[in-house]
């Protein structure tokens, strides 16, 4: 197959500025030189590639929209939303890494953190020294996330976490845990490093989705960790679920990218398939395939585009990033499987990424909040009327 040259039916070019261009590009040729090649040797062995930690931060990919004194390259949310949709067209797993570390790791420290904190971790997180998780999903809590058991108690000098979580990312590799538990019935943040005493991140297994990706229990039991480890200005409910809005904001950008790596495969393949003496894209039912694809890759693409604009302005809403994510991940997935019937039997190989980017769809479909979750999201906000009980 030839080398990925972009999706661009409506000249979305022309909106973006230089440097989101550069961006662009920049990420486009490090996954197309260090991603693609090895992905899915690890995907297939159901390893993470951990190498590619150094090279990503020298990159500036981990807390790229926030402050440069940290390490950061401060840039615009187009430009990080660019970033994502690029690292997954490599692989999702990539996409979630990447995402975790900057959205729900050190985005909840820049916000919900003490000066010290910032200055102790967000330097180590962007150079790729340390690597973070979120802990907010549990055993029994998904969809509800305010349901959550975890417990902490405070003691002297500090505080006793009980409790686990949940289809973790990056878990067993983390350097330090951002956990959401119940203080004295309140929502708060806290930091777990690793080491602590009663704290363990068994890995889980058997996965047929995200294989390139390290997916972990979280188990606190007796876990005592010091004062200074919680989140001053965390609390409540909304302070995860702002974290929740800005890695679901990099999802709906990370969709495009599994799209259009699906949708160039199909197409390149259906000109070059040869069937009844002339290639399939001859044949009307593949070209409605081939335009039903593009046509939902560039709706996606402009509402990523409009949302980031909106997010550059202080203006988006929470709601907002709920459609796109709900939309773009949902389309991602059709688009998934219609190129892997264009195909044919050729789909299940790993000669191609179709399967793996399907596969890995499954669980982004499902994960930072469902496609039903994000319906009702949606459907509350406009017609003001909460149905979710």
């Amino acid at each position: 197959m030839s080398r990925f040259q972009g999706v661009d039916y409506f000249c979305i070019d022309e909106l973006l500025s230089e440097d989101e261009l550069l961006v662009r590009k920049t990420v486009r040729d490090y996954v197309d030189q260090k991603v693609l090649p090895i992905i899915e040797k690890h995907y297939e062995e159901g390893t993470f590639p951990l190498h590619l930690v150094p090279q990503m931060a020298e990159l500036g990919l981990f807390g790229s929209t926030l402050p440069a004194k940290y390490g950061c390259a401060e840039m615009n949310n187009v430009a990080y939303g660019i970033v994502m949709q690029e690292l997954e067209r490599g692989d999702s797993g990539i996409r979630s890494f990447a995402s975790v570390q900057s959205a729900l790791v050190m985005y909840p420290i820049f916000t919900f953190g003490s000066q010290k904190q910032k200055d102790h971790w967000l330097p180590k997180l962007a150079a790729g020294l340390a690597v973070g998780c979120f802990g907010l999903t549990e055993p029994d809590y998904g969809s509800n996330p305010g349901g959550l058991i975890t417990r902490a108690e405070k003691r002297s000098g500090g505080y006793l976490l009980n409790g686990a979580k949940m289809w973790i990312t990056n878990g067993s590799i983390a350097d330090v845990a951002v956990v959401w538990a119940k203080l004295d019935g309140e929502i708060r943040g806290f930091l777990i490093e690793k080491g602590t005493k009663g704290f363990s991140a068994p890995e889980m297994k058997g996965k047929h989705s995200l294989r390139a990706s390290v997916t972990s229990e979280l188990v606190f039991q007796d876990c005592l960790i010091p004062e200074e480890n919680i989140l001053p200005e965390s609390g409540g409910l909304k302070s995860p679920l702002k974290c929740l809005s800005q890695a679901r904001y990099g999802i709906a950008w990370g969709a495009v990218g599994s799209s259009m790596a699906c949708y160039d495969v199909a197409l390149q393949y259906a000109k070059s398939r040869i069937q009844f003496d002339k290639p399939i894209a001859s044949f009307q039912l593949t070209q409605e395939k081939l335009v039903q694809m593009v046509t939902e890759i560039t709706k996606a693409q402009l509402l990523c585009l409009q949302l980031g604009r909106l997010k550059d302005q202080g203006k988006e809403k929470f709601a907002q990033i709920s459609l796109a994510k709900r939309n773009n991940v949902h389309e991602a997935l059709g688009i998934a499987r219609t190129a892997r019937e264009i195909l044919g039997a050729n789909g299940i190989l790993n000669e191609y990424p179709v399967m793996r980017h399907a596969a890995n769809l499954e669980s982004v479909k499902t994960y930072e909040g469902t496609h039903e979750m994000h319906t009702l999201i949606v459907g509350e906000d406009i017609t003001g009327i909460a149905a979710f009980a």
